[in-house]
């Protein structure tokens, strides 16, 4: 039996997770051994069946345990690196990093309680457009509006055509029928990857990058090739040199204010990768996401190739409310009537009722101010936590003085994944650089997250590690 401590700040699934997978690790579970089913395991400690539910689930997710139907779990087969059965070589692994990208997905929202979440990626309420969302809720509650049905399979006709007119204003020449809405940007994502990439397909990605999408890449069985950023935006020598070597079908990235980063790429540097592009035929997943807050006006992929071979896709979660989940994807209008149908397989329409709602906010006459004021805030906030982190000894990758993000690494902490363990148990969340690496290799930088990295405590924990 495992010793579960109920009190403990650490969650009794997580508590579950750690107990089996140190008994593979030190071989008191083998492979092939069958643990006690949901209901023996709930019984024997105690805990709601939901708990072990949840607890097996991660564990078959990060490949310790396999589902075998009508018989139960049993330990997982695991092939060292030498290609043998076995599991000390990827139990290492596991032991350095201590966690993967969809276990710490999913503990952030587990822990959302956690005071200060300073590696996550969203705003906190007060920063958004709650009252914004509360006067369109309360507007489409007084129409005479018809919400039965599912709805057009693009989305809301009118927020399609408001997107269209506010790519016009950006100089990207688009029709409302080649813009589809998503449930949020992970969703568009999702489509593209299911769309573009096939099993054991080679593609090309932001090193670091965005967290969930290498997720959904892995996922689908693809064969990740990081390419490197830079404060200016990326390696372009790297990025000629991984092209021709291993002629990928896809580059998925993210120009502006990236995550994790802050990263802005020039100008120069976006002509350049569709060049690139252009010459090997490769198609482009433009990350656009956080467009609503770079307070500089500039061109993206999508404007400077017209949506030729660029597919760009964007959100409202980081600025009106991330519990609307309404994100969409533009396209070359054949590219999206392909997504489209996708769409429909996965789950038929979006959900129009929450459409309606951010159309609402944005066609209110308070949206710019409320944009200006998040972007004002956000600059701020740059300021003040970049300055802290500097005068702990933090070293910056770049200062964008805008967006979400500071990376940063310390050279006194070589392994932020212990430092992050440590960090949960003083009720802060922090985010270890290795979720966001193309080969979920270690590394000394971490993805702090401004908005919610003003608390002094933070610092304050920081200093209590020797840091600063």
């Amino acid at each position: 039996m495992l010793q579960l401590q109920p009190q403990s700040s650490i969650s009794l699934v997580a508590q579950i997770v750690e107990g089996l997978r140190s008994q593979i690790e030190q071989g008191g579970l083998r492979a092939g051994a069958k643990v006690p089913s949901i209901r023996q395991f709930a019984h024997a400690h105690q805990v709601s069946v939901f708990t072990v539910v949840e607890a097996y689930d991660r564990l078959v997710a990060q490949g310790w345990l396999a589902s075998r139907p009508h018989s139960g779990f049993f330990v997982r087969r695991r092939a060292q690196a030498d290609g043998r059965e076995g599991g000390p070589a990827r139990a290492q692994v596991a032991a350095v990093q201590g966690f993967d990208a969809m276990w710490y997905m999913r503990k952030i929202f587990e822990h959302r309680h956690l005071s200060i979440k300073a590696g996550c990626g969203w705003l906190p309420g007060d920063w958004l457009a709650e009252d914004g969302l509360r006067r369109a809720l309360r507007s489409l509650a007084s129409e005479d509006a018809d919400l039965g049905g599912y709805g057009d399979p693009k989305g809301y006709p009118p927020l399609r055509q408001f997107i269209a007119e506010a790519f016009a204003e950006q100089e990207v020449q688009v029709h409302p029928s080649q813009v589809l809405l998503t449930q949020g940007s992970s969703q568009a994502l999702d489509l593209a990857v299911r769309r573009l990439v096939r099993a054991g397909d080679t593609v090309l990605v932001d090193d670091p990058g965005y967290a969930n999408l290498l997720f959904s890449l892995r996922f689908q069985g693809a064969t990740l090739v990081g390419v490197p950023r830079t404060p200016q935006g990326y390696d372009l020598p790297a990025l000629e040199r991984l092209i021709v070597a291993h002629q990928p079908k896809v580059f998925f990235t993210q120009p502006r204010l990236q995550s994790p980063t802050g990263s802005v790429a020039q100008l120069a540097h976006l002509h350049r990768v569709l060049q690139l592009a252009e010459k090997h035929d490769l198609t482009i997943v433009e990350n656009d996401i956080y467009v609503d807050l770079d307070p500089n006006p500039r061109p993206s992929l999508a404007s400077l190739d017209q949506l030729s071979r660029v597919i760009t896709v964007g959100s409202y979660s980081k600025t009106i409310s991330p519990n609307i989940r309404v994100g969409y994807l533009v396209a070359h209008p054949d590219m999206v009537e392909d997504l489209a149908q996708l769409k429909m397989i996965a789950g038929l329409t979006s959900a129009e009722f929450g459409e309606r709602l951010a159309l609402g906010v944005l066609i209110e006459g308070r949206w710019r101010k409320h944009l200006k004021g998040l972007r004002e805030r956000l600059a701020e906030a740059h300021q003040q936590v970049g300055h802290r982190l500097s005068s702990l000894g933090f070293e910056l990758f770049a200062e964008p003085k805008a967006g979400m993000f500071l990376w940063a690494r310390h050279p006194l902490v070589s392994d932020p994944v212990a430092l992050s363990n440590k960090a949960a148990d003083h009720d802060i969340m922090l985010g270890p650089g290795h979720l966001f690496s193309a080969d979920l290799g270690p590394t000394p930088w971490m993805r702090f997250n401004v908005a919610f990295s003003l608390d002094t405590k933070l610092g304050e924990f920081f200093q209590a590690q020797g840091l600063g």
